[in-house]
């Protein structure tokens, strides 16, 4: 070690690798083996090395920062997925900084799609417009999609993840299923719209025209659908409610409560996403689980490799989703 200070040599030195296998293992640890890494990190432990980021950057002409274009920073269903993205660009060595999108205007957000200002973007809303993002810096997106962008992308089957909800609410014998819907032209809106259509013709229903409720995924959305399921005639109004969003069930839920109803005893309600609330709220919500922290991971481990130059494979990345039975369904 010159000067008492430790180099990358001494880490790859004492690591058995070559310097380029430390670089590589620091900037992209995907193209490494894991037994590689970890004789990486315990050589950087042992040396006390210190990766000089600003120097890395300056010599790459990068900034060492990237963007994630968040469309509400206030839904906690974002959380999950930035703490992911955060979890693998830290160790990287890039930071992560975050933009709403729902309170900063498009044009100025995709000021960050220069190479001065960030050296990728992870686009997490669906509403963007997609010739804004083409060409400037490498573009991953998570949950959501822009048509006609032809980028890596890491999601959820949205269709058969509603098809799931439907599923688990004509096993318990409901016949008369409700939809609330999200923001009206959203991504994930109509393909869970279409998925809980897919489902009800699978099983033989039919949703009547006052079963589809208007919505815009947050808590006011859901209270405005419960006190329309309210006004429905008691005879022929859903006796089972399926919502495209944590969020619009503990609103709809909270809504019929507040009225003197029981859920599950006077409605059975199924939510989407899986958000730490809705496990402790009365009744607990039964629901659709993302792996959000892992949607958060890959997206950020795709960027990384599409910075790298090595990203390959199809664009999409599919990630499994689980229902998880709680006590807001029953049979009716």
């Amino acid at each position: 070690m010159k000067d008492g200070r430790p180099r990358i040599s001494d880490v790859a030195r004492l690591a058995g690798v070559s310097t380029a296998t430390v670089s590589r293992a620091l900037s992209n640890p995907d193209v490494v083996s894991e037994e590689t890494r970890a004789a990486v990190q315990a050589a950087i432990s042992e040396t006390g090395y210190r990766l000089n980021h600003a120097a890395r950057n300056l010599r790459h002409r990068r900034t060492g920062g990237i963007v994630a274009l968040v469309p509400n920073l206030a839904n906690p269903f974002f959380s999950q997925i930035l703490y992911g993205i955060d979890s693998v660009l830290g160790p990287a060595g890039y930071n992560l900084l975050i933009a709403d999108t729902s309170t900063n205007g498009a044009a100025r957000l995709l000021d960050y799609a220069e190479p001065s200002r960030a050296d990728g973007l992870i686009v997490l809303d669906g509403a963007l417009p997609a010739a804004a993002l083409v060409g400037r810096v490498p573009v991953v997106e998570a949950c959501e999609w822009i048509p006609g962008l032809a980028v890596p992308r890491v999601k959820i089957g949205n269709r058969a993840a509603a098809g799931l909800a439907v599923d688990h609410l004509a096993d318990l014998g409901h016949q008369r299923i409700g939809h609330v819907v999200g923001p009206e032209g959203n991504v994930l809106s109509i393909a869970r719209l279409a998925g809980y259509h897919e489902a009800l013709a699978r099983r033989g229903l039919s949703a009547a025209p006052d079963a589809v409720y208007p919505g815009d995924f947050s808590l006011d959305s859901g209270r405005a659908a419960a006190a329309r399921w309210l006004d429905q005639p008691r005879a022929t109004r859903p006796t089972a409610v399926f919502l495209a969003s944590d969020a619009m069930a503990c609103g709809f839920i909270g809504e019929v409560q507040r009225h003197g109803l029981k859920v599950p005893r006077d409605v059975s309600v199924v939510g989407f996403d899986d958000i730490e609330l809705i496990a402790h709220i009365a009744p607990p919500l039964t629901t659709i689980r993302q792996p959000r922290m892992q949607i958060g991971q890959i997206a950020a481990q795709r960027l990384l490799r599409r910075l790298a130059g090595a990203e390959e494979g199809p664009l999409d990345t599919v990630l499994p989703v689980e229902l998880v039975i709680r006590a807001s369904t029953a049979s009716p």
